[in-house]
């Protein structure tokens, strides 16, 4: 009788030798390697439409704004991926073991998919409550105009605010607004978008 097919873990030293050798992003979590899924172009509009607001209202601040070619690490977990957006306020703090990874977002922001989102609201959102630094994760929607920013309380609980429609969401975290007409402009292709 065949024994099972053991599982491969990988450390997050062999990770990185095969991420460098790749093409391919690679998330790494628990020890595993998952293939990040290709984006499509709403979702690639979505995330470079959130970075650009931001972009231009943290332009005369100490934050920055990353796109998804940017690691995040979550130390207390060991996942490292690529959220399709992240902010650093202060100084930059660079993963020990990489200097390519960061440590300290204080925001996250993923554009939902079919594929991701109950991971991304799930697992992925309990591996992120573990960065002390990060005070708000952003979630848009794929479907609809919603952006739900889900905000760390003083307490440790989280909040969620929900935004909708043409809606402005606040990130307190980096004092910034969000508006929904902005996140989705040109994404669902309405007589409104082609306009402008």
């Amino acid at each position: 009788m065949a024994e099972p097919v053991r599982k491969r873990t990988f450390t997050f030293v062999e990770y990185l030798a095969r991420e460098q050798a790749s093409e391919a992003k690679h998330e790494h979590v628990n020890g595993e390697i998952f293939a990040m899924a290709g984006g499509t172009p709403e979702r690639g509009l979505m995330a470079v439409n959130v970075a650009s607001v931001l972009r231009g209202q943290l332009v005369d601040r100490r934050c920055r704004v990353y796109n998804s070619d940017v690691r995040v690490r979550v130390q207390a977990t060991g996942l490292a991926t690529y959220p399709d957006v992240s902010v650093v306020c202060g100084r930059l703090e660079r993963d020990p073991e990489d200097e390519n990874s960061i440590l300290n977002p204080v925001m996250v922001v993923e554009v939902l998919s079919p594929n991701s989102e109950a991971y991304d609201r799930g697992e992925k959102f309990a591996h992120y409550q573990m960065i002390p630094s990060l005070r708000e994760y952003v979630l848009v929607s794929y479907q609809r105009r919603r952006v739900e920013v889900l905000r760390r309380n003083d307490d440790g609980t989280w909040t969620l605010h929900d935004v909708r429609e043409s809606g402005v969401a606040e990130l307190a975290s980096v004092g910034c607004r969000l508006p929904l007409d902005e996140v989705y402009r040109g994404v669902f292709d309405g007589p409104e978008d082609e306009a402008g």
